[in-house]
């Protein structure tokens, strides 16, 4: 009776765009990270967190 009534709103199929771009936008990042964190220089770094795990491998 009261509150929000059941309209067909599109949600998904106008939002899929930018669903996609965020995916493809955080894998990117993702990769840019990891190779910066890989370097040499930045596996010497005492302040980098990932430098026991790198250095294990």
């Amino acid at each position: 009776m009261f509150g929000f009534r059941a309209y067909p709103t599109p949600i998904w199929r106008p939002l899929a765009p930018f669903f996609a771009a965020s995916a493809i936008v955080f894998y990117g990042v993702n990769r840019l990270q990891e190779a910066g964190v890989s370097t040499d220089e930045a596996r010497k770094d005492p302040r980098n967190p990932y430098a026991l795990k790198k250095a294990s491998h």
